[in-house]
């Protein structure tokens, strides 16, 4: 069977709460690589590769990772010039040998996993000592090159965010709290900092005729409560989102937040940071119904197919039913696109996943 003709644009009215669009988009911002190689039964290694699975699988949009994200992605290299030993000395961002369940390989697969104690900068010294990466030298020509293999119909989505998990990644979520009351100097210089590297990284992507929406995931919700106050999110971290909103509303282009949990005390903040739509609405942590009903007017809603158990434990006729409700129910007047609940793991069946696919294309056509 011949893959489904991209089509952004209808994407794009959906993302907007626009008229005119002709059926529920299938949107992810991360499938797993093991699946993606078993759907196209061969390995992901290149961008072609890439952009070949999200067009064969029936999705108009390449989500590409981009500004700070790439810093905490296995594979990047920190380190530190020591001036009086001529030395490098190498940073742990993460603790290392953490293992993943994948059903695609025999045994588990090594992770890398963010410290919850004490990260790479834990001070003042450290942090001026931190090899903080120079946002004009950065390397964005995969947003040239992916241009090369986009079929017509399609766009990037860019990922960013990670402006309030950058600074608690790189500083330990222990360290990062108690230095909320013993060293706030060091939290607003870390955010200074951030700010300023993802400001100009976003300014760069927006040049690129290639990206159709800035997404930022930056998770601030546990499934029962916040991470932090939303008072810490409003001084802190919504500024600089309402910033990017006007950047991104000159361009005309959707603007998207991810974050996991429930975020009922701050569903307000993320519209007026100028959002268009919200990911992924855990079932377990928020009634997608309630929230389309309340805030259905304002944001698109991106998700809410259950990864705790229908897309991993449940059956491809669990899947299959689990969207049709979804798209009959939210997917009502639009504003809705269907997707996980996170993201597509290791351990979703590839059968699962393909079911998830084929009841959009099935039940997801709709008038405008």
């Amino acid at each position: 069977m011949l893959p489904r003709q991209p089509d952004f644009e209808n994407l794009r009215r959906t993302l907007l709460r626009q008229s005119g669009t002709t059926r529920v988009p299938l949107v992810e911002f991360g499938i797993d690589r093991d699946i993606k190689s078993a759907f196209l039964g061969r390995p992901v290694e290149t961008l072609k590769d890439e952009v070949d699975f999200w067009y064969e699988a029936g999705y108009d949009h390449v989500p590409i990772q981009t500004g700070l994200r790439t810093m905490f992605w296995p594979g990047y290299s920190v380190s530190e010039k020591v001036a009086d030993r001529g030395a490098e000395t190498g940073f742990q961002l993460f603790r290392k040998g953490q293992t993943h369940y994948t059903l695609y390989q025999e045994g588990d697969r090594e992770m890398n996993w963010a410290q919850e104690g004490k990260g790479v900068i834990t001070n003042l010294a450290e942090f001026e000592r931190f090899p903080w990466p120079d946002p004009d030298r950065m390397d964005l020509s995969v947003f040239e090159e992916v241009g090369r293999y986009l079929p017509p119909g399609m766009k990037v989505i860019a990922v960013m965010g990670y402006i309030f998990t950058s600074c608690w990644w790189l500083m330990g979520m222990e360290t990062f709290c108690v230095a909320l009351f013993e060293q706030p100097e060091l939290i607003r210089r870390m955010y200074d900092r951030i700010w300023r590297i993802q400001s100009r990284v976003l300014e760069r992507v927006l040049s690129y005729d290639v990206v159709g929406v800035i997404h930022h995931p930056d998770d601030m919700a546990y499934s029962d409560g916040m991470i932090v106050s939303p008072k810490h999110l409003r001084e802190f971290v919504f500024p600089w989102y309402r910033w990017c909103g006007a950047l991104v509303r000159d361009r005309s282009l959707p603007y998207s937040f991810h974050s996991d949990g429930r975020l009922y005390p701050i569903l307000e903040d993320i519209i007026a940071c100028g959002f268009n739509a919200l990911n992924p609405i855990e079932p377990k942590a928020m009634d997608i119904v309630e929230v389309k009903r309340t805030y259905g007017d304002r944001l698109s809603l991106i998700g809410n197919i259950d990864l705790g158990y229908t897309l991993t434990r449940g059956t491809p006729e669990e899947v299959e039913a689990e969207v049709r409700e979804r798209i009959r129910v939210v997917g009502e007047g639009g504003g809705y696109c269907v997707a996980s609940s996170n993201s597509v793991t290791a351990y979703v069946p590839l059968a699962n996943f393909n079911a998830l696919r084929d009841a959009v294309f099935k039940y997801g056509a709709r008038s405008a």
